[in-house]
């Protein structure tokens, strides 16, 4: 059973960034990677991805304020969150894209 586990969410004022962190056990074995988040009383909505070869696809809401990278050293998927909005308040998950395999989420929250 594969377990991903997240970090680093928290409380951010707006205009400020928070990286989160996705540890993948054999990270090396998954063809893509993503981050979801799920707003209270929303649906879960994807953020990005980024596949084995490094290329990465955003939502287009967030593209250029979101970066998502991984480090193979450290089985570790991180997603760079810049210039904070209010409506970037969630819980914010990562997964093996198409998978069952999903971490339990980290909250971030951005007040207005």
């Amino acid at each position: 059973q594969l377990q991903l586990v997240e970090s680093g969410g928290g409380l951010a004022q707006p205009g400020e960034s928070l990286r989160l962190s996705c540890v993948v056990p054999s990270i090396l074995k998954f063809n893509t990677l993503a981050w979801f988040r799920q707003a209270p009383g929303k649906e879960r909505e994807w953020v990005g991805d980024i596949r084995k070869d490094g290329e990465t696809r955003y939502n287009s809401s967030m593209k250029g304020r979101f970066f998502i990278s991984k480090n193979y050293d450290k089985d570790t998927m991180f997603l760079q969150m810049n210039d904070l909005k209010p409506e970037d308040t969630a819980v914010y998950y990562c997964n093996v894209l198409g998978s069952k395999f999903w971490g339990p989420g980290t909250q971030v929250i951005v007040p207005s």
